[in-house]
Protein backbone atom coordinates (compact mmCIF):
# COMPACT_ATOMS: atom_id res chain seq x y z
CA UNK A 1 0.00 0.00 0.00
CA UNK A 2 1.46 3.50 -0.99
CA UNK A 3 2.64 5.85 1.70
CA UNK A 4 1.22 9.63 2.08
CA UNK A 5 3.67 11.79 1.38
CA UNK A 6 4.40 14.24 4.34
CA UNK A 7 4.49 17.99 3.37
CA UNK A 8 8.21 18.58 4.02
CA UNK A 9 9.40 15.61 2.32
CA UNK A 10 8.07 17.31 -1.49
CA UNK A 11 11.53 19.30 -2.07
CA UNK A 12 13.69 16.77 -0.38
CA UNK A 13 15.97 14.89 -3.01
CA UNK A 14 12.90 15.21 -6.03
CA UNK A 15 11.81 12.34 -7.42
CA UNK A 16 13.95 10.06 -5.35
CA UNK A 17 12.41 11.14 -2.05
CA UNK A 18 8.65 10.46 -3.71
CA UNK A 19 9.77 6.95 -4.97
CA UNK A 20 11.27 6.26 -1.58
CA UNK A 21 8.03 6.65 0.35
CA UNK A 22 5.83 5.05 -2.11
CA UNK A 23 7.61 1.81 -1.31
CA UNK A 24 10.65 1.92 -3.50
CA UNK A 25 13.67 0.61 -1.62
CA UNK A 26 17.15 2.50 -2.30
CA UNK A 27 18.71 -0.18 -4.22
CA UNK A 28 15.92 0.00 -6.39
CA UNK A 29 15.93 3.65 -6.87
CA UNK A 30 19.61 4.13 -7.49
CA UNK A 31 19.18 1.52 -10.03
CA UNK A 32 16.44 3.25 -12.14
CA UNK A 33 18.52 6.73 -11.80
CA UNK A 34 21.61 4.76 -13.21
CA UNK A 35 19.14 3.52 -16.30
CA UNK A 36 17.40 7.09 -17.24
CA UNK A 37 20.89 8.21 -16.65
CA UNK A 38 19.92 10.44 -13.30
CA UNK A 39 17.43 12.90 -12.71
CA UNK A 40 18.03 16.61 -12.82
CA UNK A 41 15.40 19.44 -11.44
CA UNK A 42 14.41 22.30 -13.00
CA UNK A 43 17.18 24.52 -12.66
CA UNK A 44 19.93 21.82 -13.31
CA UNK A 45 18.37 21.53 -16.57
CA UNK A 46 19.23 25.41 -16.88
CA UNK A 47 22.39 25.28 -15.48
CA UNK A 48 23.24 22.43 -17.72
CA UNK A 49 21.84 24.19 -20.67
CA UNK A 50 23.79 27.10 -20.08
CA UNK A 51 27.35 25.15 -19.56
CA UNK A 52 26.53 23.68 -23.04
CA UNK A 53 25.46 27.05 -24.81
CA UNK A 54 28.61 28.77 -23.53
CA UNK A 55 30.55 26.05 -24.52
CA UNK A 56 28.93 26.22 -28.06
CA UNK A 57 29.69 29.92 -27.84
CA UNK A 58 33.20 29.60 -27.09
CA UNK A 59 33.58 26.99 -29.90
CA UNK A 60 32.19 29.32 -32.84
CA UNK A 61 34.38 32.24 -31.96
CA UNK A 62 37.25 30.49 -32.00
CA UNK A 63 36.74 29.04 -35.63
CA UNK A 64 35.15 32.65 -36.35
CA UNK A 65 39.00 33.94 -35.22
CA UNK A 66 40.48 31.40 -37.69
CA UNK A 67 37.71 31.64 -40.83
CA UNK A 68 38.40 35.45 -40.72
CA UNK A 69 42.28 35.41 -41.71
CA UNK A 70 41.40 33.55 -45.03
CA UNK A 71 37.82 35.27 -45.65
CA UNK A 72 38.65 36.64 -48.86
CA UNK A 73 39.07 33.23 -50.05
CA UNK A 74 36.10 32.11 -49.02
CA UNK A 75 34.34 34.94 -50.51
CA UNK A 76 36.26 33.98 -53.46
CA UNK A 77 34.84 30.73 -53.58
CA UNK A 78 31.18 31.30 -52.75
CA UNK A 79 30.97 33.44 -55.49
CA UNK A 80 31.69 31.92 -58.40
CA UNK A 81 28.22 30.75 -58.67
CA UNK A 82 27.18 34.04 -58.72
CA UNK A 83 29.75 35.59 -61.00
CA UNK A 84 29.83 32.90 -63.72
CA UNK A 85 26.04 33.17 -63.72
CA UNK A 86 26.13 37.15 -64.28
CA UNK A 87 28.99 36.37 -67.07
CA UNK A 88 26.17 34.56 -68.82
CA UNK A 89 23.45 37.11 -68.40
CA UNK A 90 25.18 40.04 -69.30
CA UNK A 91 27.29 38.40 -72.82
CA UNK A 92 26.50 37.85 -75.94
CA UNK A 93 27.28 34.28 -77.15
CA UNK A 94 28.91 33.98 -80.35
CA UNK A 95 29.61 30.40 -81.81
CA UNK A 96 33.55 30.15 -82.61
CA UNK A 97 34.30 30.25 -86.36
CA UNK A 98 37.29 30.68 -88.07
CA UNK A 99 38.25 30.89 -91.98
CA UNK A 100 39.79 27.13 -91.72
CA UNK A 101 37.19 25.52 -89.18
CA UNK A 102 39.87 24.73 -86.42
CA UNK A 103 40.08 27.76 -84.64
CA UNK A 104 39.34 27.77 -80.74
CA UNK A 105 39.56 29.66 -77.84
CA UNK A 106 41.83 28.41 -75.30
CA UNK A 107 42.35 29.71 -71.58
CA UNK A 108 45.20 32.29 -71.51
CA UNK A 109 47.55 29.80 -69.22
CA UNK A 110 48.18 28.45 -73.23
CA UNK A 111 50.23 30.71 -73.85
CA UNK A 112 53.56 30.05 -74.18
CA UNK A 113 57.40 32.53 -73.97
CA UNK A 114 57.48 34.13 -77.06
CA UNK A 115 53.52 34.42 -78.13
CA UNK A 116 52.23 37.84 -78.81
CA UNK A 117 49.00 39.37 -78.59
CA UNK A 118 47.07 42.61 -77.60
CA UNK A 119 45.95 43.00 -73.74
CA UNK A 120 42.64 44.29 -72.80
CA UNK A 121 42.57 46.04 -69.33
CA UNK A 122 38.78 44.55 -67.67
CA UNK A 123 38.85 47.24 -64.97
CA UNK A 124 41.02 50.09 -64.21
CA UNK A 125 44.83 49.33 -63.30
CA UNK A 126 47.07 51.77 -61.94
CA UNK A 127 50.75 51.41 -63.29
CA UNK A 128 52.72 53.88 -61.44
CA UNK A 129 51.32 57.16 -61.45
CA UNK A 130 49.55 56.43 -64.93
CA UNK A 131 45.39 54.73 -64.33
CA UNK A 132 44.53 52.84 -67.16
CA UNK A 133 40.68 53.02 -67.79
CA UNK A 134 39.08 49.57 -68.50
CA UNK A 135 38.52 48.74 -72.53
CA UNK A 136 42.67 50.05 -73.11
CA UNK A 137 44.84 47.59 -75.45
CA UNK A 138 48.18 47.46 -75.65
CA UNK A 139 50.25 44.99 -77.43
CA UNK A 140 51.99 42.39 -74.74
CA UNK A 141 54.49 39.63 -75.11
CA UNK A 142 54.67 36.65 -73.05
CA UNK A 143 58.59 36.17 -71.78
CA UNK A 144 60.60 35.70 -68.55
CA UNK A 145 61.75 37.70 -65.88
CA UNK A 146 64.84 37.89 -64.45
CA UNK A 147 63.64 35.28 -61.85
CA UNK A 148 62.73 32.86 -64.86
CA UNK A 149 58.82 33.58 -64.01
CA UNK A 150 56.69 33.76 -66.85
CA UNK A 151 54.54 37.06 -67.43
CA UNK A 152 52.62 39.21 -69.86
CA UNK A 153 54.82 42.52 -70.78
CA UNK A 154 54.23 45.62 -72.79
CA UNK A 155 55.80 45.25 -76.14
CA UNK A 156 55.08 48.57 -77.25
CA UNK A 157 54.60 51.92 -75.53
CA UNK A 158 50.91 52.94 -73.75
CA UNK A 159 50.07 56.96 -73.49
CA UNK A 160 47.62 57.58 -70.81
CA UNK A 161 46.18 61.05 -69.84
CA UNK A 162 48.89 61.67 -67.54
CA UNK A 163 51.73 59.39 -68.06
CA UNK A 164 53.83 57.57 -70.73
CA UNK A 165 53.57 53.19 -69.91
CA UNK A 166 56.95 52.11 -71.63
CA UNK A 167 57.56 49.02 -73.23
CA UNK A 168 58.57 45.77 -70.99
CA UNK A 169 56.06 46.81 -68.12
CA UNK A 170 54.60 43.95 -66.51
CA UNK A 171 50.57 43.31 -66.76
CA UNK A 172 48.41 41.77 -64.20
CA UNK A 173 48.59 38.42 -65.29
CA UNK A 174 49.82 35.47 -62.92
CA UNK A 175 50.14 32.36 -65.00
CA UNK A 176 50.54 30.07 -61.31
CA UNK A 177 47.03 31.43 -60.61
CA UNK A 178 44.84 31.44 -63.84
CA UNK A 179 41.65 29.12 -62.75
CA UNK A 180 40.72 28.50 -66.47
CA UNK A 181 37.26 28.27 -65.09
CA UNK A 182 36.15 31.17 -63.63
CA UNK A 183 35.56 33.63 -66.43
CA UNK A 184 34.25 36.45 -64.34
CA UNK A 185 35.79 39.84 -65.30
CA UNK A 186 35.29 43.66 -63.87
CA UNK A 187 31.83 43.19 -65.54
CA UNK A 188 30.32 41.02 -62.96
CA UNK A 189 31.88 41.75 -60.17
CA UNK A 190 29.24 42.74 -57.18
CA UNK A 191 28.43 46.04 -55.60
CA UNK A 192 28.59 47.38 -52.26
CA UNK A 193 27.36 50.95 -50.90
CA UNK A 194 28.71 52.00 -48.09
CA UNK A 195 32.57 51.71 -47.20
CA UNK A 196 32.04 49.26 -44.27
CA UNK A 197 29.74 46.97 -45.79
CA UNK A 198 32.96 45.13 -47.57
CA UNK A 199 33.91 44.77 -43.36
CA UNK A 200 30.38 43.93 -42.61
CA UNK A 201 30.45 40.95 -45.61
CA UNK A 202 33.74 39.67 -44.48
CA UNK A 203 32.47 39.02 -41.39
CA UNK A 204 29.56 37.90 -41.72
CA UNK A 205 30.89 34.76 -44.30
CA UNK A 206 33.49 34.68 -41.74
CA UNK A 207 30.51 33.90 -39.39
CA UNK A 208 28.70 31.30 -41.26
CA UNK A 209 31.49 29.59 -42.59
CA UNK A 210 32.53 29.25 -38.55
CA UNK A 211 28.90 27.44 -37.61
CA UNK A 212 29.75 25.35 -40.78
CA UNK A 213 33.02 23.64 -39.39
CA UNK A 214 31.61 23.56 -35.65
CA UNK A 215 28.94 21.62 -36.62
CA UNK A 216 30.36 18.27 -35.36
CA UNK A 217 31.87 19.95 -31.79
CA UNK A 218 28.05 21.56 -31.38
CA UNK A 219 26.34 18.55 -32.40
CA UNK A 220 28.51 17.30 -29.47
CA UNK A 221 27.50 19.82 -27.26
CA UNK A 222 23.82 18.75 -28.25
CA UNK A 223 24.23 14.98 -27.36
CA UNK A 224 25.89 15.67 -24.53
CA UNK A 225 22.62 17.89 -23.09
CA UNK A 226 20.41 15.17 -24.21
CA UNK A 227 22.39 12.04 -23.35
CA UNK A 228 21.03 12.35 -19.38
CA UNK A 229 17.61 11.40 -20.63
CA UNK A 230 18.78 8.07 -22.30
CA UNK A 231 19.61 4.58 -20.90
CA UNK A 232 23.43 3.62 -20.79
CA UNK A 233 23.28 1.48 -23.64
CA UNK A 234 21.86 4.24 -25.94
CA UNK A 235 24.51 6.80 -25.29
CA UNK A 236 26.92 4.64 -27.06
CA UNK A 237 25.22 6.26 -30.42
CA UNK A 238 27.18 9.36 -29.95
CA UNK A 239 29.84 8.74 -32.21
CA UNK A 240 27.26 7.75 -34.87
CA UNK A 241 25.28 10.71 -34.50
CA UNK A 242 28.20 13.02 -34.64
CA UNK A 243 29.97 10.97 -37.67
CA UNK A 244 26.89 10.62 -39.76
CA UNK A 245 25.57 14.38 -39.18
CA UNK A 246 28.70 15.98 -39.69
CA UNK A 247 28.76 14.05 -43.36
CA UNK A 248 25.23 14.88 -44.04
CA UNK A 249 26.23 18.33 -43.46
CA UNK A 250 28.24 18.54 -45.82
CA UNK A 251 26.46 16.33 -48.36
CA UNK A 252 24.02 18.59 -48.51
CA UNK A 253 26.00 22.16 -48.38
CA UNK A 254 28.01 21.29 -51.37
CA UNK A 255 24.36 19.83 -53.10
CA UNK A 256 23.15 23.70 -52.78
CA UNK A 257 26.07 24.80 -53.83
CA UNK A 258 26.96 22.56 -56.98
CA UNK A 259 23.26 21.11 -57.41
CA UNK A 260 20.69 23.66 -56.62
CA UNK A 261 22.19 27.07 -56.35
CA UNK A 262 23.56 27.67 -59.70
CA UNK A 263 19.82 26.95 -61.38
CA UNK A 264 17.88 28.86 -59.52
CA UNK A 265 20.17 31.99 -59.62
CA UNK A 266 20.42 31.50 -63.24
CA UNK A 267 16.73 31.73 -63.69
CA UNK A 268 16.43 34.74 -61.50
CA UNK A 269 18.88 36.65 -63.35
CA UNK A 270 17.23 35.72 -66.64
CA UNK A 271 14.36 37.21 -65.64
CA UNK A 272 15.70 40.44 -65.67
CA UNK A 273 17.96 40.02 -68.38
CA UNK A 274 16.54 43.63 -70.11
CA UNK A 275 17.45 45.28 -66.69
CA UNK A 276 21.22 46.65 -66.01
CA UNK A 277 22.18 44.02 -63.27
CA UNK A 278 23.74 45.46 -60.22
CA UNK A 279 23.46 42.63 -57.19
CA UNK A 280 24.73 43.60 -53.60
CA UNK A 281 27.44 41.44 -52.33
CA UNK A 282 25.47 41.34 -49.21
CA UNK A 283 22.53 40.15 -50.37
CA UNK A 284 24.27 37.42 -52.54
CA UNK A 285 26.10 36.02 -49.62
CA UNK A 286 22.72 35.76 -47.03
CA UNK A 287 21.03 34.32 -50.01
CA UNK A 288 23.58 31.60 -50.76
CA UNK A 289 24.62 31.02 -47.01
CA UNK A 290 20.93 30.53 -45.71
CA UNK A 291 20.27 28.30 -48.83
CA UNK A 292 23.42 26.02 -47.85
CA UNK A 293 22.69 25.79 -44.28
CA UNK A 294 19.55 25.37 -44.78
CA UNK A 295 20.08 22.41 -47.42
CA UNK A 296 22.64 21.51 -44.53
CA UNK A 297 20.04 21.19 -41.72
CA UNK A 298 17.45 19.33 -44.29
CA UNK A 299 20.21 17.06 -45.24
CA UNK A 300 20.67 15.33 -41.01
CA UNK A 301 17.15 14.01 -41.70
CA UNK A 302 18.24 10.17 -42.70
CA UNK A 303 21.17 10.92 -39.95
CA UNK A 304 19.05 11.60 -37.26
CA UNK A 305 16.31 8.92 -38.00
CA UNK A 306 19.01 6.60 -37.84
CA UNK A 307 19.79 7.01 -34.12
CA UNK A 308 16.32 7.72 -33.00
CA UNK A 309 14.99 4.15 -35.34
CA UNK A 310 18.31 2.73 -33.17
CA UNK A 311 16.79 3.72 -29.73
CA UNK A 312 13.25 2.78 -30.61
CA UNK A 313 11.62 6.24 -31.09
CA UNK A 314 11.12 6.68 -34.48
CA UNK A 315 9.55 3.74 -36.82
CA UNK A 316 9.15 2.56 -40.45
CA UNK A 317 5.56 2.64 -40.08
CA UNK A 318 5.26 5.84 -38.09
CA UNK A 319 7.14 7.53 -40.94
CA UNK A 320 4.50 6.00 -43.46
CA UNK A 321 1.28 6.79 -41.81
CA UNK A 322 3.13 10.24 -40.97
CA UNK A 323 3.64 11.01 -45.01
CA UNK A 324 1.06 13.67 -45.48
CA UNK A 325 1.71 16.29 -42.64
CA UNK A 326 5.52 15.14 -43.66
CA UNK A 327 4.83 16.14 -47.20
CA UNK A 328 3.01 19.52 -45.92
CA UNK A 329 5.87 20.06 -43.82
CA UNK A 330 8.28 19.64 -46.56
CA UNK A 331 6.04 21.97 -48.68
CA UNK A 332 5.94 24.77 -46.03
CA UNK A 333 10.29 24.43 -45.83
CA UNK A 334 10.78 24.38 -49.80
CA UNK A 335 8.47 27.84 -49.87
CA UNK A 336 10.67 29.35 -47.13
CA UNK A 337 14.00 27.92 -48.31
CA UNK A 338 13.72 28.50 -52.36
CA UNK A 339 14.47 32.42 -53.37
CA UNK A 340 11.10 32.84 -55.19
CA UNK A 341 7.76 31.48 -54.86
CA UNK A 342 7.34 29.73 -58.17
CA UNK A 343 6.51 26.65 -58.25
CA UNK A 344 9.00 25.59 -60.57
CA UNK A 345 11.61 26.70 -57.90
CA UNK A 346 10.27 25.39 -55.48
CA UNK A 347 9.88 21.96 -56.44
CA UNK A 348 13.73 22.13 -56.74
CA UNK A 349 14.09 22.33 -52.95
CA UNK A 350 11.10 20.14 -52.37
CA UNK A 351 12.18 17.01 -54.61
CA UNK A 352 15.51 16.19 -52.61
CA UNK A 353 13.28 16.59 -49.22
CA UNK A 354 10.60 14.00 -50.52
CA UNK A 355 13.83 11.70 -51.19
CA UNK A 356 15.58 12.07 -47.81
CA UNK A 357 12.44 11.10 -46.48
CA UNK A 358 11.64 8.30 -48.48
CA UNK A 359 15.43 6.83 -48.04
CA UNK A 360 14.95 7.68 -44.01
CA UNK A 361 11.60 5.42 -44.30
CA UNK A 362 14.25 2.61 -45.47
CA UNK A 363 16.69 3.10 -42.70
CA UNK A 364 14.03 3.59 -39.99
CA UNK A 365 12.78 0.32 -41.72
CA UNK A 366 16.26 -1.46 -41.70
CA UNK A 367 17.90 -0.03 -38.46
CA UNK A 368 15.07 0.14 -36.68
CA UNK A 369 13.99 -1.78 -33.15
CA UNK A 370 12.06 -1.89 -30.35
CA UNK A 371 13.20 0.45 -27.35
CA UNK A 372 15.19 -1.52 -24.55
CA UNK A 373 16.01 -0.93 -20.49
CA UNK A 374 19.51 -1.41 -20.17
CA UNK A 375 18.62 -5.09 -17.95
CA UNK A 376 17.04 -6.26 -21.37
CA UNK A 377 20.26 -4.90 -23.28
CA UNK A 378 22.63 -6.74 -20.58
CA UNK A 379 20.41 -10.01 -20.57
CA UNK A 380 20.31 -10.71 -24.38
Amino acid sequence: MLKQLPTNAIGYKGKRSERIYRGMSFKETKQEEQQLGGQMSFLEHLDEFRRRLVNSVIIVVIAFALCWFVSDKIYNFLSVPIRQALSEAERREIPVEGLTGSEKVLPLNNLHEGDSGRYVFDRSTKLGVSVVSPGTSVLAKAAKDGEGKLGLFTAEPLFTSNAIVPQGIRLPVDFEHIDPTNSANADERMIVTTAVEPFTLYVTVSLYTAIALSIPFLLWQIWGFISPALYRHERSYVTPFIGLSTISFVIGAAFAYYILFPPAVKYLLGLGEDFRLMLRATDYFDFITLIMLAMGIIFQMPAITYVLARIGLVSATLLINSWKISLVVILIVAAVVSPTGDIPNMMLFATPMMGLYIISIFIAWFFGKKRQKDPEVENL
